[in-house]
């Protein structure tokens, strides 16, 4: 092979290899700025923003407490909710939360024992809630680590999310569990519903729904509020027309 051509070969072979380790190694470099989930899931990231959420949903949870409680979020309702029993077993399983989501197995075990020592509270080390998850009280309350819950979730005592040949159950937002219910294996609670206490729930149970009972069944289906404002504000032949289904 002359020089010529031996040049034009490196040329041709060696320039893939350097495109493939630019695109490669941007995202590592720029894994910061480009997502939120990327933030989350990247070590790499020591901007502080993990901390900054862990601290933001534990506000949001005491907040919604705090309203669900006390009809309020002035900061004497805050003060008082952060007093009540099951306030310390949703920081915990933030805090257990936040660790597993940056793989520090030992805290996040940790987290987890105490919770069930101290708050008498059994949440399973993969269980997710979004934003608002609030236990009125803790005392009892077992939750696969395999549950996964929306927004504004809220669980009174003695409440079980339980496992059934490796499937739970699927919460939606703004769901409410009385006390002593039963929610076991692969179930969806739609956005909005309500589960009596004592309920033991073995089928789903659709959005905006009120299910009680041994099983459970549904006994009312309401609007979401955002449809019910809308009915206030129609004329009268269309809210009454609508009525029906609210109650």
């Amino acid at each position: 092979m002359t020089r010529l051509a031996e040049s034009a070969f490196a040329r041709n072979h060696t320039q893939p290899t350097l495109v493939y380790a630019v695109t490669t190694r941007a995202p590592a470099a720029a894994g910061c700025v480009l997502s939120a989930d990327q933030k989350r899931d990247s070590l790499g990231c020591d901007d502080g923003d993990g901390l900054i959420m862990l601290l933001h949903l534990i506000r949001k949870d005491i907040r919604n407490k705090a309203i669900w409680c006390y009809e309020s979020d002035r900061p004497s309702a805050i003060i008082k909710a952060l007093l009540t029993d099951g306030t310390m077993a949703m920081i915990f399983y933030r805090m257990m939360q936040w660790s597993r989501r940056y793989r520090l197995v030992p805290l996040e075990m940790i987290f987890n024992k105490l919770n069930a020592v101290c708050c008498n509270c059994i949440i399973g080390r993969g269980a997710e809630f979004g934003a608002g998850f609030v236990l009125i009280h803790s005392t009892g309350v077992v939750i696969n680590g395999r549950v996964r819950g929306g927004s504004n979730v809220h669980l009174y005592h003695q409440v079980t999310l339980g496992a059934d040949r490796r499937g739970a159950a699927v919460l939606g937002d703004d769901v409410f569990i009385g006390a002593g219910a039963k929610v076991i294996g692969s179930i969806t609670i739609g956005d909005g519903a309500r589960i009596g206490a004592n309920a033991v729930v073995l089928h789903d149970v659709p959005p905006y729904a009120t299910a009680v009972g041994i099983p459970a069944q549904v006994v009312r289906s309401r609007l979401p509020e955002n449809a019910q404002n809308s009915t206030e504000a129609a004329p009268d032949g269309r809210a009454s027309a609508t009525d029906g289904l609210m109650h």
